[in-house]
């Protein structure tokens, strides 16, 4: 099964930084890492890996802690809430970070002033699902059922301007498919709604689908990323359904509060990477379709201002807004 593992590292970041940062008393008591998303999913499952890794590493207990709600507005102020030292880590993806900015959004909060980058951990592509029984086999069939259809078709997400919403907009506006959004609260209630036949479309990851993918109740019939899934070999991209911009890197990564000092978010990245190098890890990763990419802060940071310049455009060109 091919593993992808990809490391980026800033060419600014020095070694007298990185060893300095070992040397740092921290942590001196829990940490806690808040997800935007309720249980279950595919990447708290992965954020509870890491955790019991680095709770392991650094002697303290690691405390996953789930505040789902408003496109990760709850989590976000959950962690300013708290002392800015380092203890309570937010764990942000492409949506907090890369595209709500562009949406005009109130959220009480500004991701890229209020949060420092500490590093990304995961990384991966949705596949385009519909429930057996949709009438369907391919895209073209997709495409035209929902043009033929009174009121056209449905699509989840995972609530209001996640990246499945924005996914299924990009895919609306590229195939013309009228199609109208129901946003749901979460990956499990997204497929459930979807493999229940009350969905008509839906962008999963791999692993929150994987289930409903194997018994029959969903089919596979696009992925999101720039080459075949080796889970999912007979799935072609929508790149080659002649939908080439429709790729799209959901990837995730752990922030802390922008007024924790340098010294502990070095030594956090060194942590936080260490965490996620073991066969185990990588393993876990590549049955779901995912993975591990671990960055310095100043190679997120770079990935963040890249994908905020991408989907910025494409939102704008959407009419500035999701619904």
């Amino acid at each position: 099964m091919l593993i992808r593992w990809v490391v980026w590292f800033s060419m600014g970041l020095s070694w007298v930084n990185a060893s300095v940062a070992q040397d740092v008393p921290f942590p001196r008591r829990a940490i806690h890492v808040v997800v935007p998303f309720p249980p279950g999913g595919s990447t708290d499952r992965v954020v509870r890996l890491i955790a019991q890794r680095l709770s392991e590493q650094v002697g303290q207990s690691v405390v996953v802690e789930n505040k789902p709600g408003a496109g990760g507005t709850v989590a976000a102020q959950a962690v300013l809430a708290a002392p800015h030292d380092g203890h309570t880590l937010f764990v942000g993806h492409v949506g907090t970070h890369s595209i709500d900015p562009h949406l005009g959004q109130v959220t009480g909060f500004n991701a890229n002033k209020d949060f420092k980058p500490i590093t990304s951990f995961l990384s991966f592509y949705s596949i385009l699902v519909v429930p057996s029984s949709l009438p369907v086999k391919n895209m073209e069939e997709l495409i035209s059922l929902a043009k033929t259809k009174p009121g056209g078709l449905s699509f989840a997400s995972m609530g209001v301007g996640t990246t499945s919403h924005l996914l299924g907009e990009m895919f609306k506006s590229a195939t013309g498919a009228p199609m109208v959004h129901v946003p749901m609260k979460g990956s499990a209630q997204a497929v459930t709604e979807t493999a229940a036949s009350r969905i008509d479309v839906l962008f999963s990851s791999y692993i929150s689908g994987q289930g409903f993918l194997k018994d029959g109740r969903f089919k596979a019939l696009g992925y999101a990323g720039p080459q075949r899934s080796p889970l999912l070999p007979d799935v072609p991209t929508l790149a080659e359904m002649g939908l080439p911009n429709l790729e799209y890197d959901q990837w995730f990564g752990f922030f802390a509060p922008a007024k924790v000092p340098e010294v502990v978010v070095r030594k956090l990245n060194a942590e936080l990477i260490k965490a996620t190098q073991n066969p185990e890890m990588m393993a876990v990763i590549a049955a779901q379709d995912a993975c591990i990419i671990t960055t310095s802060p100043e190679g997120l940071e770079k990935k963040i201002s890249q994908e905020s310049n991408r989907y910025g455009e494409v939102i704008k060109r959407l009419g500035g807004k999701l619904n």
